[in-house]
């Protein structure tokens, strides 16, 4: 399962550091530890998204004012 884990979180751009922590507690059995470890990764990846997706509405947001003729 280590590797596969370790496989899902690089495709996924978990970071080494995570990764590594994650196969750690996969291996010693802490599935607690190992979740909590996943949230992080996981609110990370939100936070990212959520970056991501402000720049992407400025972006629709220019295409709008161009299409209306209000280039800025």
């Amino acid at each position: 399962m280590s590797e596969t884990l370790a496989t899902f979180l690089t495709d996924i751009g978990v970071s080494q550091e995570n990764i590594t922590k994650a196969e750690k507690l996969n291996r010693a059995g802490k599935s607690d530890e190992l979740q909590t470890v996943l949230r992080t990764c996981r609110c990370g990846l939100i936070e990212e998204m959520h970056r991501v997706q402000k720049k992407v509405d400025t972006l629709d947001y220019l295409l709008t004012q161009i299409q209306k003729g209000d280039i800025l």
